[in-house]
C-alpha cells in the first residue's frame, strides 16, 4: 500500500509540474500596427493697440499692444501692421492718411487667454501737412490691424 500512495504522489507531482510548466511558457513574436491623433487648427488671434498720448501734428505717440488668443495651443504674432485709420462719425472729414505707423516686428507666442503684452511697441505718428487739420481735433481714432 504504501508503494501505490507513493506512485499516486509521484503521478500527482508531475502533472502539477506539466501545469506549471506550461504556465509559464510563451512564443515571442514581432508586430506592428497603427494609431490615430489629431491636430488641432489655429484661430485668428484678436489684437488691441493703445496709443499714450494725445496727438497734434507733427507729433508721435508710443502704442502699445496686448492679444488675445482664443485658441488652446500656441500661436505666434509676427510683425503686427497697420492697415489703416478710421476717425469717429463726429469726425468724418479728418484726413486719416495722416497717420502712420511702422511695421511692428513682435515675434511672439501667446499661450491660451486674453489681454497678453506683447513686448514690442509702436510708435503712431501724425503728419504735420502745412494746412489746417483742425477737422482732427478731438477725435477717437480707430486702429485697424493686422499681424502674420
Amino acid at each position: 500500500m504504501p508503494r501505490l500512495t507513493m506512485k499516486r504522489g509521484f503521478a500527482i507531482s508531475a502533472v502539477a509540474l506539466v501545469i506549471v510548466a506550461g504556465a509559464i511558457a510563451y512564443f515571442t513574436s514581432t508586430g506592428s500596427g497603427t494609431g490615430t491623433a489629431n491636430v488641432g487648427s489655429s484661430q485668428a488671434v484678436t489684437l488691441h493697440g493703445t496709443v499714450s498720448q494725445s496727438l497734434y501734428p507733427g507729433t508721435s505717440s508710443p502704442v502699445s499692444f496686448t492679444v488675445d488668443n482664443p485658441s488652446t495651443g500656441h500661436q505666434r504674432v509676427g510683425t503686427i501692421h497697420l492697415v489703416s485709420v478710421a476717425a469717429d462719425a463726429g469726425h468724418s472729414t479728418c484726413n486719416t492718411a495722416d497717420f502712420t505707423m511702422a511695421d511692428v516686428a513682435a515675434n511672439q507666442d501667446f499661450g491660451s487667454g486674453n489681454g497678453q503684452a506683447v513686448t514690442a511697441g509702436g510708435t503712431l505718428a501724425m503728419a504735420n501737412t502745412g494746412v489746417s487739420q483742425d477737422a482732427c481735433q478731438g477725435a477717437t481714432l480707430t486702429l485697424n490691424l493686422t499681424s502674420n
